[in-house]
């Protein structure tokens, strides 16, 4: 028995939870979109397989698809559960990968992460939390037939190739935010604003780092085991996919390391600023200390004073407090607190 599409006007997947159910053949043929019930009618032609996009099922849609695809129960208990690891665990005959995903949203990355059931005849994404759809990878693998024709193995490269794709605008965003801020890094005036978000920038490519670097793991595993599922025509791709990870792990950490060194330059600049501050203002005090000192020496009532009774007498301290004021601008001014 062969499925073939339905007409338009029957839709394929009812429920909104059910992005794309569509199948293929191993000629990398798309048969057309079906519904769930029509997945074990099509896994009867043993030159079909198919692939199943979700996107934040309820218990009753994943116990479905674990009928149509007999999952084990530990995966579907994961899946039905968001917040898991990043990791690949193999039940039986099919893998079970786990990885995080990251969006832009409003300045600050917003984190998701999507769930891969990868057996021999299908593959079953589900998506949780910030996620773009998987449609233009579903597109682009649509597009190669001739590696399609590898079966479901091929969407999970176009699945994890797309995700991290998608990490380095992420980082590239940041960077051209932070050459933004270097403006009121270095201006004369502090701006708290600044730290601020320079902090929150920090502390988002810490939580992207954390999410990224298991991926390395995760797909080093896919590319040097479970022969039976992934063929050797395809590690090529996936190691593909490794540099991918590679180097958006490594621009994180230079990212991150800029950022560090863009909070200390500009904690060191208004540091910087508050001690100079402080220098002028010493050194007015100092310039005020001296006349102080000597016209309080005269505000005591003592009956015999020097020169109080001689007409040049304050004529003579006005010169010595303006002289005396004088030379300390003069040296102050050398030594650069003025």
């Amino acid at each position: 028995m062969h499925v073939t599409a339905k007409p338009a006007a029957v839709p394929a997947s009812p429920s909104p939870m059910v992005i794309n159910c569509v199948a293929y053949r191993f000629d990398g043929k798309r048969i057309g979109d079906i519904s769930l019930d029509d997945i074990s009618e099509v896994l009867k032609q043993p030159d079909a397989f198919v692939w199943v996009g979700l996107h934040e099922p309820d218990g009753p849609l994943l116990d479905k698809i674990q009928q149509e695809f007999d999952l084990h129960d530990l995966a579907i208990e994961d899946a039905k559960h968001a917040h898991q690891r990043t990791k690949v665990e193999a039940f039986g005959d099919s893998l079970f990968v786990v990885v995080q995903t990251a969006q832009l949203v409003a300045g600050h990355i917003a984190f998701g992460e999507t769930h891969v059931f990868l057996g021999a005849r299908y593959l079953v994404t589900v998506r949780h939390g910030a996620s773009l759809s998987y449609a233009p990878a579903r597109r682009s693998c649509e597009h190669t037939p001739e590696l399609l024709a590898l079966g479901p193995s091929y969407g999970l490269y176009g699945v994890l190739d797309y995700i991290v794709d998608n990490l380095l605008p992420i980082v590239r965003d940041f960077r051209e935010e932070l050459e933004e801020l270097e403006k009121d890094i270095f201006s004369d005036t502090f701006k708290r604003s600044t730290i601020r978000r320079l902090y929150d920038m920090q502390r988002d490519l810490m939580t992207l780092r954390l999410a990224v670097a298991p991926m390395q793991d995760v797909i080093s595993q896919l590319v040097r085991l479970h022969p039976e599922l992934i063929p050797d025509e395809l590690r090529a791709y996936f190691r593909d996919v490794y540099d991918h990870v590679f180097r958006v792990n490594e621009s994180i950490s230079a990212m991150r390391e800029m950022l560090t060194a863009a909070i200390n330059v500009n904690l060191s600049l208004v540091t910087f600023g508050q001690n100079e501050v402080m220098k002028r203002l010493a050194g007015y005090a100092a310039m005020l200390a001296a006349p102080t000192l000597i016209t309080s020496w005269y505000g005591m009532n003592f009956a015999h004073m020097p020169e109080l009774n001689k007409p040049w007498a304050y004529p003579l301290i006005i010169v010595l407090v303006g002289t005396l004021v004088g030379s300390i601008y003069y040296f102050l001014k050398r030594a650069k607190w003025l």
